[in-house]
C-alpha cells in the first residue's frame, strides 16, 4: 500500500531535473498524487499542460527555464521550476528570477530540497533574488492559494493545499504581493451614479465584438490596450505579438466572438475585455483525459450542458483614460457588454481575476457592483545572494 503523502518520511528525498519526456509527463502529473484526495481541486487537461510547456509557445523567445521533479523510494513527491525572464530583466534591471509549477506533498524535506535546486540554478545564472509562484510568467498563472481552499478553481486559475503558504516561508520567503480572485453575479445592476455615467457615454462610445474576418487586427488593438493599461502596475511585463495572439487563437476555440467586446471613441479603440467559459465545469470528471471519450463529453457539454460560471481574465483601459471620468465609465461599459452574451448562454456568476490588493480603482468598481473576494493568491519573495 503506498504511504499517505503527508506520512512521516524516512527514504531520502532526490531532486531530478526534467530533460526528457518521460520526465516531463512525471512533471506534469505530480498534482494528481499531491491533490487525490482533494475535492475541489480539478485535473488540468493534459493536453492543454504538455502544450502549454512546447517548445514552440511564443514566451520561450525571451524566457529561460528549468523543471525539476522530487522522488521519494522513486516515486514523484513534488516538482517545481525556475525561470529567468530577459523582458524583465531588460524592463527591471533588478536582477529577479522566478519559481513556479510548485506543488508537493506536506514534507519539509521535499520543499526544501525543490527550493535548493531551484534558487542553485537561477544563482548559477546570476540572478540575486527569487520570486513566485509564476508558471509561467506574470501574464499567465501566478501566486499561491491562501484564501479560499473551499471551492474548485476557475479555468486557468491555481489550487494548492493549505500548508503551501506555511512550506515557502519556512523556506525563508516573504509576502511581495496579494491578487485576488472576486466573484459577481452576471445580473449584476450598476449603482446609479454609475448608471448616468454609462447612459452619457452612449452617444460617444461604440461597443462592439471582435471582428472575425479581422481577428488579428482586433488582437493586435487589445494587445496594444492592454500593454498601455497596466504599464504601470506592480510587476508588470508586456506581452509579445506572438504570445498575445497565441492566447486569442485559444480562446477563440472557445469562445463565441461576443464573448470579446472592444470600445471605441472616434475610431480609436480605448477599451477590451475577454470573458472565458469557466471549462473546470465541464472537465473535472474527465481526470485530464480527453481520449478516447472526453472530446464527445466536452463538446457536448459546450453544447448541451453550458457552463454556469464563466472568468474574465483580460480587459483594459488605456492609461491616458484611468485619472478621468471616462475611464470608470469606459470599465463599466465594456463589463456591462457581455451581460447580454453572458446571460444568453445562462451564465449564473462570474469570476473577476485575478485583481492586485493595491489596484483600488478595478477593486471599488467590482464592489460596487456587489463583487466580494472569493479567493485570496499570495506571491512570495527571497533574496538569494
Amino acid at each position: 500500500m503506498q504511504a499517505p503523502m503527508n506520512s512521516i518520511q524516512t527514504a531520502p528525498v532526490s531532486v531530478e531535473p526534467v530533460n526528457d519526456a518521460r520526465r516531463l509527463d512525471e512533471f506534469i502529473r505530480v498534482p494528481w498524487s499531491v491533490f487525490r484526495d482533494d475535492p475541489h481541486w480539478v485535473p488540468p487537461l493534459l493536453i492543454e499542460r504538455k502544450d502549454a510547456l512546447s517548445p514552440k509557445q511564443a514566451v520561450f523567445g525571451h524566457l529561460e527555464w528549468q523543471a525539476w521533479v522530487a522522488y521519494r523510494d522513486g516515486a514523484p513527491v513534488g516538482r517545481i521550476s525556475a525561470q529567468i525572464d530577459q523582458f524583465h530583466l531588460e524592463r527591471y534591471k533588478d536582477g529577479t528570477g522566478f519559481f513556479g509549477f510548485l506543488d508537493a506533498c506536506d514534507d519539509r524535506a521535499v520543499f526544501e530540497a525543490l527550493f535548493s535546486e531551484a534558487e542553485s540554478w537561477l544563482f548559477a545564472r546570476g540572478m540575486r533574488r527569487a520570486r513566485g509562484p509564476f508558471s509561467l510568467n506574470i501574464n499567465q498563472e501566478v501566486g499561491v492559494l491562501v484564501e479560499g481552499f473551499d471551492t474548485p478553481p476557475y479555468f486557468l486559475m491555481g489550487h494548492a493545499r493549505p500548508y503551501y503558504g506555511t512550506s515557502i516561508e519556512r523556506a525563508g520567503y516573504g509576502k511581495a504581493m496579494d491578487v485576488f480572485a472576486y466573484l459577481i453575479s452576471s445580473k449584476f445592476k450598476p449603482p446609479p451614479a454609475l448608471a448616468s455615467l454609462i447612459e452619457r457615454l452612449r452617444k460617444r462610445i461604440h461597443i462592439r465584438p471582435l471582428r472575425r474576418k479581422h481577428t488579428n487586427e482586433d488582437l493586435e488593438k487589445m494587445r496594444e490596450i492592454f500593454n498601455d493599461a497596466w504599464s504601470d502596475n506592480w510587476g508588470f511585463m508586456p506581452f509579445s505579438q506572438g504570445e498575445f495572439r497565441a492566447i486569442g487563437r485559444e480562446m477563440l476555440m472557445l469562445i463565441p466572438h461576443d464573448f470579446i467586446q472592444i470600445a471605441e471613441m472616434d475610431g480609436e479603440a480605448l477599451a477590451f475585455i475577454v470573458l472565458l467559459p469557466n471549462l473546470n465545469e465541464a472537465i473535472r470528471d474527465l481526470n485530464g483525459r480527453l481520449l478516447p471519450f472526453g472530446w464527445a463529453k466536452l463538446i457536448h457539454r459546450l453544447k448541451i450542458n453550458y457552463p454556469r460560471t464563466a472568468r474574465i481574465p483580460l480587459m483594459g483601459v488605456r492609461k491616458k483614460l484611468h485619472n478621468t471620468r471616462l475611464g470608470p465609465g469606459l470599465a463599466l461599459s465594456v463589463v456591462l457588454a457581455l451581460q447580454p452574451p453572458g446571460l444568453r448562454k445562462g451564465l449564473e456568476e462570474v469570476e473577476m481575476s485575478w485583481i492586485l490588493e493595491d489596484n483600488e480603482a478595478m477593486k471599488n468598481m467590482i464592489e460596487s457592483l456587489g463583487g466580494y473576494v472569493s479567493k485570496r493568491y499570495r506571491i512570495y519573495e527571497k533574496n538569494i545572494a
